[in-house]
């Protein structure tokens, strides 16, 4: 065979290859990092002038020094169209020396809107987070889906609403307002653990004012229809109203002390060496209740009485105020409080109140956190607003969630616990592994006076005509009604109640029961316990 005819044949079974291009002048190639300077320089000038932070001084601000690498850092960009990257920066870094996942909305570029370019990378972000098992962290400023992308836009929320949704309970997701989040981009946030506002640049609403004004004729502001401090003190949307950014990120930086990296993974604890100061604060936290059950006190300081330092990081402070949640340590270790408000509406029970020490209660048991419950509460709060509101269906979230969690429980009743309520708040009937109650404590189906007004009402009548008469047997009664069955003797004779504690050893008798539970089974199938939904 002639070499012709070979190389014939061999050119039909190699595909020929062609010659490469000449390599590009170095004139023409494209200096990305250059490029990056000149993106953050505009991105600074844009940003200061709204009086905010753009996204890579928010993450600068955020994480350790020098901790963040970024993944994905000139995806989706278009230099013919001036942009260099997406409108969102992804990447891991380390808080505390603890690795978190996070990625930071940029408003300079495109308004920060997310199209496919911008949902891809934040996808890929959320799956790697729960491939490590770490936190998650979204730092949102966006004008919403890019219209121009239409539909793909929409379906990049969609998917990752379900990530979102897959991560819940799995690993602690924190979602941070620095600005707008409109439409269905609300929803993104809403799905998460915790969301923390800025009182001037961050604002939430499903329709704008221009939406809005359209439809019903209403003219509202963004402040009214979706600020910081409606979602914080009315809707009960976010989590914690920051006085500005750099608030905003120190308080992620708190709760991320008093949270795993994942649902398998213990608490934090810390060393703890016991001080005079926490000693003489525990030994002092009786002085602060009143012994009058009507008269009302801060059940905070209660709180800051029997933690370690006095350190307490409260969830929702300003919503739903008859009840107080929040994170603290006890002898090192993490803990979860939820506690009555007596000094608002009497520490009464109400649908709001209900709803938040629910979802709270869920997040604790989603991550392992025990729950100490401090017990102050009358009853649920009477009325026809709160029927209709409800409080049959949204009341009974609050018996799910403790009825259902396995962490360590502990509760302690410091004065008194009426009717429904004392069941729900951590009773032992519900699930506590131990509770404890002060040696004043009522605990009944209902106080001493509106006991005796059904039950004695004939003897108060038979008193007398006067008005005098019948208050005075009305109160002699009362009094014989409580010593005789509301006494809590009575809870520990029936297994109720472990013990009877002297106020100035609640924090002892706290430390030691959870000391005793810390081996307690916990275990469960799947990759968590349960999510951690919105209520």
């Amino acid at each position: 065979m002639s070499i012709s005819s070979l190389r014939k044949i061999v050119s039909k079974v190699v595909p020929h290859r062609p010659t490469p291009p000449p390599p590009v002048a170095a004139s023409t190639r494209v200096d990305y990092h250059r490029l990056a300077e000149i993106a953050e320089e505009k991105a600074l000038a844009f940003q200061h002038a709204k009086g905010k932070q753009t996204a890579r001084e928010r993450l600068a601000a955020l994480l350790d020094p020098d901790s963040f690498v970024e993944i994905g850092e000139f995806a989706g960009g278009d230099v013919t169209k001036g942009f260099l990257g997406a409108a969102v920066i992804t990447g891991f870094g380390e808080i505390a020396g603890r690795q978190v996942a996070v990625y930071a909305q940029d408003f300079s570029i495109r308004g920060g809107t997310l199209g496919a370019a911008e949902g891809q990378k934040i996808l890929a972000l959320m799956d790697k987070a729960m491939a490590l098992r770490i936190p998650l962290i979204s730092l949102l400023d966006s004008g919403g889906a890019r219209i121009q992308e239409g539909v793909m836009a929409l379906s990049q929320y969609g998917r990752i609403f379900k990530k979102t949704c897959q991560a819940s309970g799995m690993i602690p997701q924190i979602s941070l307002i620095l600005g707008p989040c409109a439409g269905g981009a609300v929803y993104s946030p809403a799905l998460t653990d915790f969301i923390i506002m800025t009182k001037e640049n961050s604002h939430m609403f499903v329709t704008g004012p221009d939406v809005v004004r359209a439809v019903t004729g209403e003219n509202v502001s963004l402040a009214d229809l979706g600020g910081g401090q409606l979602h914080n003190f009315q809707s009960g949307v976010a989590h914690y109203l920051a006085e500005d950014e750099e608030d905003a990120l120190d308080y992620v930086r708190s709760l991320l002390t008093y949270l795993p990296s994942h649902c398998d993974e213990l608490p934090p604890h810390y060393d703890y060496t016991p001080s005079k100061d926490d000693e003489l604060a525990a030994a002092e936290v009786g002085s602060i209740v009143p012994a009058e059950s009507r008269q009302p006190y801060d059940i905070v300081k209660v709180i800051e009485h029997l933690v370690d330092y006095g350190e307490f990081v409260q969830i929702q402070e300003n919503f739903a105020a008859s009840i107080v949640i929040g994170f603290a340590c006890i002898n090192g270790s993490s803990v979860g409080i939820v506690a009555d408000q007596p000094n608002h509406n009497a520490g009464t029970l109400d649908v709001d109140a209900s709803e938040k020490a629910a979802r709270f209660v869920r997040c604790c048991n989603a991550y392992g956190i025990p729950i100490v419950t401090l017990v102050d509460v009358p009853g649920y709060r009477p009325g026809t607003e709160q029927e209709q509101a409800g409080i049959i269906r949204r009341g009974a979230k609050l018996i799910f969630a403790y009825a259902n969690a396995s962490v360590p429980m502990v509760t302690v009743i410091l004065r008194k616990a009426y009717g429904g309520a004392y069941i729900v708040m951590g009773s032992k009937s519900i699930g506590a592994d131990f509770t404890y109650a002060w040696p004043n404590a009522e605990i009944a189906v209902m106080g001493a006076e509106g006991a005796v007004n059904i039950l004695k009402r004939r003897e108060i009548k038979a008193a007398g005509p006067d008005k005098k008469d019948m208050a005075e047997a009305a109160a002699r009664l009362a009094a014989e009604y409580q010593a005789e069955s509301i006494n809590p003797n009575l809870s520990i004779q029936t297994g109720e109640l472990d013990g009877i504690i002297d106020p100035s050893t609640t924090r002892q008798a706290i430390a030691e029961s959870l000391e005793v539970l810390r081996s307690k089974d916990r275990s469960h199938p799947g990759p968590k316990r349960h999510s951690n939904g919105p209520l």
